[in-house]
């Protein structure tokens, strides 16, 4: 029988009773009942292990070069002392498994080997995508992840399926809580908004402001949007260089002003709050995510330098966002304006009891729209131009589909469902770079995923950045093909195939507004200009989401 956990150059390490040994096993091989069995470089203490109940090679025989086969040991209880069960059941969660001579089920996840001292650490912060992605390749569809140093060490588990994604999301999202530590950090950054609220608290909030979210409300926001971007088309007809512009820079000013218009309304509001957060929020988002991933953290109110540039950019940050909130707080309680930016919904707002919302948590809110808002849909535009700057057939499609639609005027919200084509640009564009590509959860309970256990209170990560390329539901993942999105196509594949929004009941309540200021933003942009790619070689990072780390230069060629 082939063993299924054969893999070139990996130590194979067997425990007999009291002794620990390890060797290269051939490809065939026949372990006894009782012997524990772990695989992963030899020596390293988070070697995945099992126990075999049978387990016998009926082919020619190839010892497994580990001196004379004693008779097989009775196997140990789970509650049995001793060093073989020490080993077992150590502080590395370890989970046994029964293997039997026709099927061969390990409880616990497949572990990726990583560096000696360090596991993952220093792959995951070099690329977490394609980290991920290499350990759906080599290990499957559940792999499970070590992070630190000794004595620091974390663990946490991928779930790279479609039918995964869609269990940790939805159909069992009661068992996968989003309380972990990244989740932390983004509270203590930005507040206790619906991005970071949780429970019976997260329920209150996403019904009082489900209103501001639908569609008929967000279509509202149609002219704001194509105004904005049209401010936009006239400043690059005057771009230096000859017509180049870096589009992942202008399109995170550009969203940032469009979504700071959709949430205060007046230009002086948004004129106060675009450089605040332009200054600030790239070094708290840094923050939040280096104090996420550290293995060990020192209190945020510890006067080090980086904890004291943190304080500073928030307290900036949050002076700004009050003074305006508490203007258009006393103004609307005056005498309510009735306008329709965010900040005057939400300070018309009341809850459930008929309680208005406070001030701290407007802020909150506000916050966390800015956050998410503006750079989940900046990197969303800024790379759908870029392929369509590479891709000048799908970019001469969609020139043509604006201009038979719109011939010639403005975009409205009602036009989103005649712009098919254009549609599908952005979807594919999603499935290739999802803003946020993966999506972390904490386990209450143990739970079965695919063919394996996973321990309550272990992390779990499900990537839309992996599953939107696996090769087995796409063809040619890598390459851009928005014909992927055709209805015919789109029913044929898994629900969770594509999912760049989330999933179940914490899917981002955003979504329609994210497509709308996408699909008008590209329709002015298209109207106007052709692109042509200067940049091919684009390096990301991923953060709170997916960022160029490099510039995402196009030539603007004006369309008449």
């Amino acid at each position: 029988m082939t063993n299924p956990f054969d893999r070139p150059d990996t130590d194979y390490l067997v425990l007999v009773d009291d002794r620990r040994q390890h060797s290269l096993w051939p490809s065939a091989v026949e372990v006894p009942a009782g012997w524990t069995v772990a695989f992963g470089p030899a020596r390293r203490p988070d070697c995945l292990e099992f126990t075999a109940a049978s387990w016998t090679d009926p082919g020619p025989a190839n010892a497994c070069p580990v001196g004379p086969r004693p008779a097989p040991p009775t196997p140990a209880s789970p509650d049995a002392s001793g060093p073989q069960n020490a080993a077992r059941h150590g502080s590395s969660r370890r989970r046994d498994s029964i293997m039997t001579a026709t099927t061969s089920t390990v409880s616990a996840p497949p572990t990726v080997a990583g560096h000696p001292l360090f596991g993952s650490l220093m792959d995951l912060q070099r690329d977490t995508l394609g980290t991920y992605r290499k350990a759906l390749r080599d290990h499957g569809d559940v792999v499970r992840f070590t992070v630190g140093p000794p004595g620091m060490r974390a663990e946490f588990y991928g779930v790279f399926s479609a039918d995964g994604a869609q269990q940790v999301l939805a159909s069992s999202a009661q068992t996968f809580s989003k309380e972990n530590r990244f989740l932390g950090e983004l509270r203590q950054s930005f507040g206790n908004g619906l991005l970071t609220s949780m429970g019976d608290e997260y329920l209150r909030q996403r019904r009082m402001l489900q209103s501001l979210f639908t569609p008929r409300q967000v279509n509202k926001y149609g002219s704001e949007i194509t105004q904005e971007t049209g401010n936009l088309v006239e400043r690059w007809r005057t771009a230096p260089g000859g017509g180049t512009v870096d589009v992942a820079e202008e399109m995170t000013g550009h969203t940032l002003r469009t979504i700071s218009r959709i949430l205060f309304g007046r230009k002086n509001d948004v004129d106060a709050m675009v450089p605040t957060v332009q200054r600030n929020f790239p070094l708290i988002n840094a923050y939040a995510v280096k104090r996420a991933f550290a293995p060990v953290n020192l209190s945020r109110k510890v006067p080090t330098p980086g904890n004291l540039r943190a304080a500073k950019a928030h307290r900036e940050l949050y002076e700004v966002c009050d003074e305006i909130i508490s203007a258009r707080r006393a103004e609307e309680s005056t005498a309510p304006t009735g306008r329709n930016d965010m900040l005057s919904l939400l300070a018309r707002a009341h809850d459930d009891d008929g309680n208005p919302i406070s001030a701290e948590e407007t802020r909150n809110q506000v916050l966390v729209f800015l956050v998410t808002g503006h750079e989940s849909t900046a990197t969303t535009l800024g790379l759908t131009l870029h392929l369509l700057a590479c891709h000048p057939e799908v970019q001469a499609r969609a020139h043509q589909e604006v201009d038979s639609v719109l011939n010639g005027r403005e975009p409205v919200a009602e036009d989103l469902e005649k712009l098919p084509y254009l549609t599908q640009v952005l979807k594919e564009a999603l499935r290739l770079y999802p803003a946020a590509p993966a999506q972390g959860r904490i386990t209450t309970e143990d739970v079965q995923v695919g063919a394996y256990t996973i321990p309550a209170g272990a992390d779990v990560v499900v990537s839309s950045g992996v599953v939107q390329r696996r090769p087995d539901i796409w063809a040619d993942p890598d390459a851009f093909d928005p014909d992927r999105f055709l209805p015919e196509h789109e029913a044929a594949r898994p629900r969770y195939a594509w999912f760049p929004f989330g999933g179940g009941p914490r899917a981002c309540i955003g979504q329609h507004l994210a497509m709308l200021n996408a699909t008008l933003t590209l329709s002015v942009l298209l109207q106007n200009y052709s692109f042509t790619a200067v940049d091919t070689d684009i390096p990301l990072n991923t953060g709170i989401t997916l960022r160029p780390t490099g510039r995402v230069r196009c030539k603007l060629t004006p369309r008449t």
